[in-house]
């Protein structure tokens, strides 16, 4: 079943999300300063493009993963985080949506704390 949701989710979106956290990634990279955060604009992609039958973990952070991730919950986090979550309440309208709402829960819960979430 997971299969058949992430071929459905690659065909209705799924390449366009994952490809926009890619992009996300490249620009943030531009800079040495921001190549932490691309680096987490990257596994945010490779979940965003085959998210059936994976679970997020949010954790297992040390200091500075504490301070990375209050940066960027400041500066990229809740405008990630705020565009997943309507997209998946829009999802959840009907039945039909209501699994690639919640994959866009779990896209909200790793766009607000990215440093030390474990993807399994």
């Amino acid at each position: 079943m997971n299969l058949f949701g992430n071929i459905i989710w690659l065909v209705f979106g799924g390449i366009v999300s994952a490809v926009l956290w890619f992009v996300s990634g490249i620009v943030l990279c531009v800079t040495i300063v921001g190549i932490p955060f691309g680096i987490q604009c990257f596994k945010i992609a490779g979940f965003v493009i085959w998210p059936f039958g994976r679970q997020v973990e949010i954790g297992q952070f040390g200091a500075g993963g504490l301070l990375f991730n209050i940066i960027w919950l400041v500066l990229f986090g809740w405008e990630f985080a705020i565009g997943h979550l309507i997209i998946g309440l829009v999802f959840c309208i009907t039945v039909i949506g209501i699994p690639f709402g919640i994959q866009h829960f779990k896209f909200a819960k790793l766009g607000l704390i990215p440093f030390g979430a474990r993807i399994y």
